[in-house]
């Protein structure tokens, strides 16, 4: 699984003209389900996330989570991260995780952060054309790769 994590002030999600998603301070996430991901997986990047020390303390230094802070969480699936562009100028996508089961882990991952003490998880609309706009708090952005730093089972 890979995320891109943007520390916000705020963000939202559209479909059309309908808000689906919208967080105050807190964190957007971008989500890309690789086929060979598992919940597992899921399980470890939404600790990750939860966990990472991204906000500033009193003293002005990164060593607050979203956690911490009681921020809030928006996740928009993102298949287009698991791009291979090795060969070409043309994206393949042929390693991102089939729609149904991706959904499944995707879902699974946002109940991972609200089982981790996130107050509030909002989501995108998963296989929707979504707009989404943000104020990237710093800016702040981090890219989690479970393929750095786990196996694959």
């Amino acid at each position: 699984m890979k995320a891109v994590i943007q520390r916000v002030s705020r963000a939202e999600v559209t479909v059309g003209d309908e808000t689906v998603g919208r967080v105050g301070a807190g964190l957007l996430v971008l989500l890309g389900v690789h086929e060979s991901d598992t919940e597992k997986q899921a399980t470890l990047l939404a600790e990750k996330t939860a966990h990472l020390r991204i906000f500033c303390d009193a003293e002005d230094k990164m060593n607050l989570s979203v956690q911490d802070i009681g921020g809030d969480i928006l996740v928009v699936s993102n298949f287009t991260l698991c791009a291979d562009t090795k060969k070409g100028n043309r994206p393949s996508f042929i390693h991102a995780m089939e729609p149904v089961k991706a959904d499944e882990l995707y879902r699974f991952y946002c109940e991972e952060l609200l089982r981790l003490g996130i107050c509030r998880v909002e989501k995108g609309r998963f296989r929707a054309e979504m707009n989404v706009s943000l104020v990237n708090d710093g800016p702040i952005t981090v890219v989690l790769d479970t393929d750095t730093w786990c196996r694959h089972e």
